[in-house]
């Protein structure tokens, strides 16, 4: 029988019986204000800042607010199941953990916390290229659970390949390939506190791992971390990358392929040509393109063009179970969430990380059946109405 997520609800209620209430809140939305209040400005502006005024991270949220769900009654609701096939992939629900960089910042235990959250609640953990804990060491503390890779697709093919062999090698079934930062964005809140964790060797664990790149380097890295650092700085990401070179990553990775960052239909229907197997529509949560298009708006254009012929996921936004609701029902397979777990894992570890996941599951579950759907296959653009403006 399908798990019921619904049931972490009562799960907190019965733990109310001997006076005990959840360490973080149950509104995801509060948990960037704990954070804030909590957590080092550096690391904290890092994970909830955005490029420019911020404009493209509030109409992220904006988007996704204006599309309202219309509930339908008198449905059979009772038995409701969550999984999903994604990339070839059983799931138990269209969740996954984003990539995000650098967890370190948040909390010691960094990915391998989020990692193992997300291996104890059965969804996939897509592991950042700029992480601080190398991949072989995530994957084991996953064990066997579903691990995807997600590609900052270096200058060097050396070490393109050398990410590539060792992601197939530890376990890591889909590649993600991010495309929307071939360049670091006007990001304020790092600009003004002066804050890139990558200049002090944070976020390099994957690089300074790595045979590839350690063979571009005069002096070991512990001899000389800051020619280390430079070395990582001139090859993280590529501008100069066009359609043509992802023949590359075709030739050299054999499982799914996604494409992160896509939302003009345009380029999604140039990754279904490219041979891609997926795209994410997403603006990178705000911090790339200041006065972007919201991803929720951009997310119904991409799945008309290339539905029929790709895994469409999405992220950008996502703080509750009705974001995921409304972008399932815009068309999307499954969503990518990543700030509110980054915040549950600086707020409280691994267990943080579970929060979140459990409390969005939970209220996915309860907003599918309280809208007459008994799971994610029924949802459509009609279940959704436009908020007047």
């Amino acid at each position: 029988m399908a798990k019921h997520w619904a049931d972490f609800q009562y799960e907190i209620y019965l733990n109310g019986m001997t006076g005990a209430v959840p360490r973080l809140p149950t509104d995801l939305t509060r948990l960037e204000e704990m954070a804030e209040r909590r957590l080092g400005p550096g690391p904290v502006g890092y994970v909830a800042g955005s490029a420019g005024d911020g404009s493209t991270a509030q109409a992220n949220r904006a988007a996704l607010k204006r599309h309202r769900i219309v509930p339908r009654m008198l449905r059979d609701v009772h038995e409701r199941d969550l999984s999903v096939e994604v990339l070839g992939r059983a799931l138990p629900a269209p969740l996954a953990l984003a990539p995000v960089g650098v967890l370190s910042i948040m909390h010691p235990d960094a990915e391998s916390a989020a990692a193992r959250a997300a291996a104890a609640q059965g969804v996939p953990f897509v592991l950042s290229s700029a992480s601080s804990t190398p991949m072989e060491q995530v994957a084991e503390a996953m064990g066997d659970a579903e691990r995807w890779f997600q590609l900052y697709w270096p200058k060097d093919p050396e070490v393109a390949l050398s990410f590539l062999n060792r992601a197939k090698a530890a376990g890591y079934t889909a590649l993600v390939v991010t495309l929307d930062t071939p360049l670091l964005a006007w990001r304020p809140r790092d600009l003004d506190q002066a804050y890139l964790p990558f200049l002090h060797g944070v976020g390099t664990a994957n690089y300074f791992s790595d045979p590839a790149f350690r063979a571009g380097l005069a002096k070991p890295v512990h001899e000389d971390p800051n020619a280390a650092v430079m070395h990582f700085v001139g090859m993280f990401a590529d501008p100069a990358k066009t359609w043509p070179d992802l023949a590359f990553l075709r030739e050299h990775w054999d499982g799914p392929i996604v494409l992160k960052g896509i939302l003009h239909p345009d380029d999604a229907r140039a990754a279904a040509d490219a041979g891609m197997d997926g795209v994410v529509v997403s603006n990178h949560g705000g911090r790339q393109v200041a006065g972007s298009v919201a991803a929720a708006d951009a997310l119904p254009a991409v799945v008309r063009a290339v539905g029929d012929r790709l895994t469409v996921l999405f992220d950008s936004g996502i703080r509750t179970g009705d974001d995921i609701a409304k972008a399932l029902a815009l068309g999307a397979r499954a969503v990518l969430v990543g700030r509110p777990y980054v915040y549950g894992l600086g707020l409280d570890g691994q267990a943080g990380v579970e929060h979140v996941i459990r409390c969005l599951l939970a209220e996915l579950d309860l907003t599918l059946a309280l809208s007459g759907h008994a799971g994610p296959a029924s949802l459509g653009p009609a279940d959704l109405t436009e908020a007047p403006a």
